[in-house]
């Protein structure tokens, strides 16, 4: 997955998309997003569970163990060793979902660039990414060190020929389980490795080149185009 991301809709459109009936604690707010083309270290709207409530954060996408500021913060975890590797342990209970409306991939077809393709489910339904990370709650405000990553998987080929990997998306009803904190952890794997959603549920096309400059935030960026306006 290339680091690139749509998230304009609002946070109740995502609620709505997670058919959550538990009550929500908004700090994301009540207006569009309207990020069109959102990169690292973007802050975004992500969605945790506490307790019996769902609640809504702005927090910076990319998230690093505090012992490693000799490296970038990644922004995705690879689901064959994020539940057994050191570098996410101390987040790995900590299970979130990322709502967004679509994501960017940059395709090789031999020209001298690769060219931008637009992902987004069939019936444009927000697509539920699932995510862990470090953010605030009750007890404990914003931190400096707060921070996500989505987990990605092998792409399987399935969609074109773009990048070997691609968020793990989840059904509403798997994606309120992955939430839920009475979930156990083994189960939690299980969901990610075997039951994210497969590539026939989503379309893609070619967008404009100018999503390549992250300063550009308009929202034609999500437009088709054709080849003879290449």
């Amino acid at each position: 997955m290339c680091g690139r991301l749509s998230q304009y809709s609002g946070i109740h459109d995502f609620v709505a998309a997670l058919s959550m009936p538990n009550a929500l604690i908004n700090y994301a707010g009540n207006q569009p997003f309207e990020l069109y083309n959102a990169a690292p270290s973007t802050q975004l709207a992500l969605f945790h569970q506490e307790g019996q409530f769902l609640r809504a954060d702005m927090v910076r996408w990319g998230w690093r163990p505090h012992w490693a500021k000799d490296r970038t913060a990644p922004i995705n975890a690879r689901v064959e060793k994020v539940a057994h590797g050191a570098f996410f342990k101390a987040i790995w209970p900590h299970r979130a979902i990322i709502v967004i409306n679509n994501w960017f991939e940059w395709v090789d077809e031999g020209g001298p660039k690769k060219h931008p393709y637009l992902i987004r489910r069939k019936d444009r339904a927000p697509i539920l990414c699932a995510a862990i990370g470090q953010y605030p709650n009750a007890e404990f405000g914003p931190s400096e060190y707060d921070g996500f990553v989505i987990i990605t998987a092998d792409s399987k080929g399935g969609m074109l020929d773009m990048h070997d990997r691609q968020p793990v998306t989840l059904s509403p009803e798997l994606a309120r389980e992955w939430l839920n904190p009475a979930t156990p952890m083994e189960r939690a794997e299980q969901m990610i490795l075997l039951q994210g959603e497969p590539a026939e549920a989503f379309e893609w096309f070619k967008v404009d080149r100018a999503v390549g400059n992250v300063r550009n935030q308009q929202n034609g960026l999500i437009n088709p185009i054709s080849d003879s306006l290449l």
